[in-house]
């Protein structure tokens, strides 16, 4: 069937311009269409790009894409950007595997000008360019395009202060939905929502201008005060905010008028200083679930399977528990039940981190501070210099901006501050921004702070517990989804699984396989398991098992745990899921180095290469460097000594 829609007979972006009003209103319908058709199907950011369309259309028929730089801040409203920008054929593609990525990426197309996948970057990076314009005396109009959750983010009001002080000609348009990823919080947001109806202001003024008229020179009062009605709306606005910035502030306005828009961005291309419009847009606009529960339909799981096959497991894998995010969670609060000096903080991210019941039960002890992980990181220590214990909990690529803090603020006080590093590791369709993959190597460095890794949900909760009673900095990493456990009671070799009884304080680690060779795996957080599997999985077939040794904690190492297993072995097998580069295993080499243990050993490692890992499904990529059950088991075989010898030495 031949396919009659406006977005298929368009050669874009070049032709929104010359759509007549009517048009881009059917156009519009169609991006909403394609765009729940897709996400519904491969997951993603659903309600945030449905809230853009008007806004994505109207800034194409304003500006030219091919010159003009637009800048989208966090980038999960662009979808409709890619669409409109010469990749509505490829959108089927999004977060695939080597398809579209679900965020901005100048490697992707020309029209995508930023990379970005943290928030609070926009207009800092609009700022850059156009001072580079004026430097070079361009004439192209540069946009910023920022959601007022971002907006709550120092980077952004560094930016803005900045901006307002060079006066460079830019334009930033803030979309105000009052949500960031769940319900804004903070003054800022309430602010931006303050606004008087527009009936409440013409009834005072319709009666203050009756009442002075009847006094002596009254009409010339009236006169003065029509003069500064711009100064008095502004006062009761958010225009005064961003008027102390020195931006021209135009708005709010509503963001899914087309004409409306068009009609102010034009206006605004007129002005040779910064420029802010402020639009009202519903965030999931078009879709009434996503509009009746934005946070939900934020971003959403895709319905399809993983794109690439497992085989089957030998007596079938299975969750080890609820969930890493919801068993951080449900410990958090038994254990605030019983310690009243308990607090909890994240950046915009309650639900994500497991903290909604957290923030019900105890809301006078639970802080959201938006999208401000530097400031939730001080803000920690502010508490834990006064006798408070906070537990801070943050994606782990989120972390990284507060590295600085964790470094001068926690760690250099050496102040009780539990940090939970939610999402470590690869995580999937988001991709490079998003993925946890560099914490083990950058927290390991920083002195007194306790660094663990635990390999499932009762190992967290077990960890979290010791945490939150140590009187030091702890970090805690862990992974997206559930752990896994196996059911190997009809194995071979199921009688080498070690039992072990709860879990080692910081500095001890656990045996969890002992094999009948001289070849011991050494593995950090949730790749132990997997690497049970292998070891079991390649001793089915030849024999020869593998001893695995979950180290727990990266700092302190289990040091003589592990110089004991190197005396006793011909090979060792590093694993870890975070880069090779700084990480667990080079914990580990260090510790050998030290110890003059390197000569005589023969050593692999596994672990994330020296590159960005791109999107896909997380099976997908754990297989492509070599991290998953099939990559171990290849690495363990070239490791183990040949049945033949194996025989001979016994």
């Amino acid at each position: 069937m031949t396919d009659t829609s406006l977005l298929s007979s368009l050669h874009l972006p070049e032709d929104i311009p010359g759509l007549s009003l009517s048009q881009k209103q059917e156009l519009a319908q169609e991006l909403r269409d394609t765009i729940i058709r897709v996400v519904t199907n491969n997951g993603g950011h659903l309600a945030p790009s449905l809230g853009v369309v008007e806004l994505t259309i109207a800034l194409l028929s304003c500006f030219d894409a091919a010159r003009d730089p637009i800048v989208w801040d966090v980038g999960h409203q662009s979808y409709p950007w890619k669409i409109l920008t010469g990749r509505a054929d490829r959108f089927d593609t999004l977060r695939r595997y080597g398809g579209l990525s679900g965020f901005p990426n100048r490697s992707e197309s020309p029209y995508d000008y930023f990379g970005v996948g943290h928030a609070s970057t926009s207009i800092s990076a609009a700022l850059g360019m156009a001072a580079a314009r004026d430097l070079r005396g361009g004439k192209e109009h540069v946009v910023a395009v920022i959601g007022d959750g971002a907006l709550s983010g120092g980077m952004a009001l560094e930016a803005l202060n900045q901006a307002g002080g060079m006066g460079h000609r830019l334009i930033v348009i803030l979309n105000d939905n009052k949500m960031s990823i769940s319900e804004n919080t903070g003054a800022l947001s309430r602010f931006l929502s303050r606004n008087l109806s527009h009936s409440t202001v013409m009834h005072i003024k319709q009666h203050v201008a009756k009442v002075l008229s009847r006094l002596p020179k009254g009409d010339s009062i009236v006169d003065i005060i029509r003069k500064g009605e711009v100064s008095f709306k502004s006062f009761f606005t958010p225009g005064m905010l961003f008027e102390a910035f020195q931006f021209n502030y135009i708005g709010p306005i509503n963001g899914h008028d087309i004409a409306q828009l068009e009609r102010h961005l034009e206006a605004a291309k007129q002005l040779d200083m910064p420029v802010l419009l402020h639009i009202r847009t519903r965030k999931g606009k078009g879709y009434g679930p996503a509009e009746n529960d934005p946070s939900h339909f934020h971003g959403i799981s895709a319905s399809v399977a993983d794109e690439i096959s497992v085989p089957p497991q030998p007596n079938g894998w299975k969750p080890s528990g609820p969930g890493f995010s919801q068993a951080f969670g449900s410990t958090l609060c038994t254990l605030a039940e019983k310690n009243p000096r308990l607090f909890a903080i994240t950046a915009a991210m309650p639900d994500g981190t497991g903290l909604q019941e957290f923030h019900l039960r105890f809301p006078e002890r639970f802080a959201d501070v938006g999208i401000c992980e530097e400031h939730a990181v001080t803000f920690a220590a502010g508490l834990a210099s006064r006798g408070y214990h906070p537990v801070v909990a943050i994606y782990s690529t989120f972390m990284q901006r507060a590295y600085d803090q964790i470094i001068h603020d926690v760690c250099l006080q050496n102040l009780p501050v539990t940090f939970c590093l939610d999402r470590a590791g690869l995580v999937g369709e988001d991709g490079p921004t998003h993925h946890g993959a560099f914490d083990l190597s950058w927290l390991r460095v920083v002195p007194n702070l306790t660094l663990g890794a635990p390999r499932d949900e009762a190992a967290l909760s077990a960890a979290l517990t010791m945490a939150t009673g140590m009187d030091q900095p702890v970090a805690l990493r862990y992974p997206r989804g559930s752990g896994r456990k196996l059911d190997a009671s009809n194995m071979k070799f199921a009688d080498a699984i070690v039992k072990n009884v709860g879990y080692p304080a910081p500095g001890k680690g656990q045996l969890l396989l002992r094999g009948n060779t001289r070849v011991t795996v050494l593995v950090t957080g949730q790749r132990a398991v997997p690497c049970m599997e292998a070891a079991l999985l390649v001793a089915q077939k030849t024999g020869l098992l593998a001893s695995v040794f979950d180290a727990c904690w990266v700092k302190p190492l289990p040091e003589k745990q592990i110089l004991d297993l190197a005396a006793e072995s011909d090979a060792l097998l590093l694993v870890e899921e975070n880069s090779r580069i700084g990480g667990f295993s080079s914990a580990v080499l260090e510790l050998l180095a030290d110890n003059d243990c390197l000569g005589r050993l023969k050593i692999r490692r596994l672990g994330l290469p020296d590159r960005f890992i791109p999107h896909g499904p997380v099976r997908r990529l754990r297989a492509d460097v070599g991290i998953n059950v099939s990559g171990i088991a290849s690495a363990l075989k070239e490791l183990l000594p040949s049945p033949a010898s194996a025989h001979e030495k016994t």
